[in-house]
């Protein structure tokens, strides 16, 4: 007998969007002006990257950039498809103007941090306050093409110094306060910036931070600073440099005047932003104003559904590309979340896990933004956010950084909300955008990631540069979207560019993921081809094993890589144990004989052993390139990138003590 027919199109479906929902969502609105009403959207985004010039032009009406658009939506340079096109090259536009549109009395940012939310801002509020920065950073010499770097927290000051800096034309780079001093110096003093705007210290985790003599190297370790200037009172600063010190507070304090906006092209440089880096110095990625406007206009209304009323927060830093993301949601009529502290915060008598739900159920969170990392501690926890919090304006939870692994897929249907959208997304600093992402008209299917992005021309590529299905290969993108970097900052940048994401096939975008494209239209992703595995010589994804490892309750953290041995390589799983367990014999097998059953034979560890941490790059992300490089007895060369570097002296004489 034959077993029973499975339909392929309706397993594991854990969500449907409603005919209501798809009825009023944006992007049918969006299909509808264009000529695809009713079209199913893979008939949309065939168009969207078989005409790409037609497509963004679309957009760019739709949802009324403020700017001159031209004529020409794209030029491609004689011969090449990615290589050397140019979006809009009549275009002006300026990037801060069109986040600060709005009625003076719609809510524009709710500050929060550890104790709770601290403050709301209007529009109107929002634009006197970057007046009164303009007009300071105009006093200082900030001009057009100048670089301002930023040490802050995420806060009010953060944002505002940053659409000041943009209002003028002139370069946004932004680290957070935590970094070391190497780390700041090896990101923001690469662009030489004529301004600095530094906090002297910071909260987190309900202690503060004094930074004032970390901020002294930094700045003596920079060239160009002519002014920096504190957003924190400090009388533990000492100036050891030949920059000039400002407060802040002093300089804003000015009469608003009406906001100016200098107009630029659309390829006009905004801001400077950075790969982790361990293996050199940190890449600086360009991007530009109107390629990061238009792709994150595309995300927030069509993607994300984004509409005025909303409110977007999401989980991060100031150094992060997610930080970048969350506030163009202005831009789309909706008010930002901005939070500075701990995900998870140490109080007196307990740990507080539920922070950030309580901040966004006070706040009316409509778009919630996290990483997996998180959510796995949740459940952990089994800490239930729908019994504890009122979730009844959450229409969305979003997750970026890693991975999301089926179980959390049902975690967060579970314990967050049974109806709404949960969105894997995923791309890159590399691109301040998305790839693959989520969608209103779409079902979320258990484990996958949602949709290619409307515009974005995705594939997977095997070895022979064949497209496949339902078979890993690499994520790959064929036509240019306007999102792409300018040129990596410095000299060479544009060799280096193409050497990063072009060397492996010639005018196609190599982004570096291990993925795959299901008979859906839904994607998954495994992990960095960076750190694939291959025993055997076959590629196999961390993530698949990372997945079945975070299950024990008793396993706190755990870090996979490749060693290689002569003629293959060798897995290697360590873990961090969680405080009074042991990593038994016992517990070894029964994680092999886990490992071999949800995954494969392949994917079994030869090697699993305990370590007392796992290292992580600055941004939050496993370094497991530089755990493969510190077993096999090769040099780091940018500790400054890993935020825990004392953590690697386990991995030295690992094979010494492995299991």
């Amino acid at each position: 007998m034959l077993p029973p027919f499975i339909d392929p199109i309706s397993r594991n479906i854990l969500w449907q969007p409603s005919e209501k929902l798809i009825a009023d969502a944006n992007i049918t609105r969006f299909a509808k002006l264009n000529g695809f009403a009713g079209a199913p959207y893979e008939t949309l985004h065939r168009w969207s990257i078989g005409r790409p010039e037609e497509f963004w032009s679309a957009l760019w009406d739709f949802v009324g950039v403020k700017g001159e658009k031209g004529s020409i939506a794209l030029e491609r340079q004689p011969g090449k498809t990615m290589l050397g096109a140019k979006w809009f090259p009549e275009a002006s536009l300026n990037f801060a103007e069109n986040l600060l549109q709005g009625p003076d009395d719609a809510l524009a940012i709710i500050e929060a941090n550890e104790d709770g939310i601290v403050r709301r801002v209007t529009m109107g509020q929002l634009r006197q306050r970057v007046s009164q920065a303009q007009q300071a950073l105009r006093k200082l010499g900030v001009t057009r093409g100048d670089r301002v770097g930023a040490i802050l927290p995420n806060n009010l000051d953060a944002l505002v110094a940053l659409l000041a800096t943009a209002s003028l034309g002139a370069i946004w780079s932004s680290c957070s306060p935590d970094f070391g001093a190497a780390g700041i110096i090896d990101r923001i003093g690469q662009i030489q910036p004529k301004v600095v705007i530094a906090a002297t210290s910071y909260r987190y985790n309900n202690k503060l931070f004094e930074v004032s003599d970390r901020l002294n190297t930094v700045i003596k370790g920079m060239a160009g600073v002519e002014h920096l200037v504190l957003t924190t009172p400090s009388t533990a600063y000492k100036n050891d440099s030949n920059a000039s010190v400002h407060s802040w507070e002093d300089i804003c304090n000015v009469p608003a005047q009406p906001l100016s906006f200098e107009q630029c092209p659309f390829n006009h440089p905004l801001y400077i932003m950075y790969t982790s880096g361990t293996t050199g110095l940190p890449k600086g990625i360009v991007h530009s104003a109107g390629g990061t406007l238009l792709q994150h206009y595309k995300e927030h209304v069509l993607h994300g559904d984004v509409k005025p009323g909303d409110t977007l927060s999401w989980y991060t830093n100031t150094a992060w590309m997610m930080y970048h993301w969350v506030i163009s949601g202005l831009a789309a009529g909706a008010a930002i979340l901005l939070y500075d502290g701990a995900a998870m915060v140490k109080r007196d008598d307990r740990l507080d896990m539920g922070i950030l739900w309580k901040i966004a159920e006070e706040a009316g969170v409509t778009h919630f933004g996290i990483n997996p990392k998180y959510l796995s501690t949740l459940m952990e926890s089994n800490y239930i956010v729908g019994q504890r919090h009122d979730m009844s304006r959450l229409r969305s939870v979003l997750s970026a950084g890693a991975p999301v692994s089926p179980e959390q897929y049902d975690w967060v249907y579970s314990s967050i909300k049974s109806d709404m959208i949960f969105a894997s997304i995923s791309g890159g600093t590399e691109i301040i955008g998305c790839f693959v992402l989520g969608s209103p008209i779409h079902p979320v299917r258990r484990g996958e990631i949602t949709c290619k992005g409307l515009g974005m021309a995705v594939d997977v590529f095997d070895d022979r540069n064949a497209s496949v299905i339902g078979v890993k290969g690499d994520l790959v993108c064929t036509q240019p979207f306007p999102s792409a970097p300018l040129t990596f900052w410095g000299e060479n940048g544009d060799q280096r560019y193409r050497d990063t994401y072009f060397s492996q096939r010639e005018d196609t975008w190599t982004h570096g993921d291990l993925a795959e494209q299901t008979i859906n239209g839904t994607v998954i992703i495994y992990g960095r081809t960076d750190t694939t595995l291959k025993p055997g010589g076959v590629r196999i994804g961390t993530a698949e094993i990372y997945r079945v490892v975070e299950s024990y309750p008793w396993v706190q953290d755990s870090i996979v890589f490749g060693h290689a041995v002569p003629g293959d390589e060798e897995i290697v799983l360590c873990l961090v144990m969680k405080e009074g367990q042991e990593l038994t014999a016992d517990r070894i097998g029964a994680l092999r004989a886990a490992i071999r059953e949800q995954a494969s034979p392949r994917h079994v560890p030869h090697h699993i052993t305990a370590v007392r941490g796992i290292p992580y790059t600055l941004s939050g992300k496993k370094v497991e390139g530089a755990v493969r490089s510190v077993v096999s007895g090769k040099e780091i060369k940018n500790l400054g990138s890993i935020a825990n570097p004392d953590c690697l002296e386990d991995f030295a004489n690992l094979f010494a003590e492995a299991a």
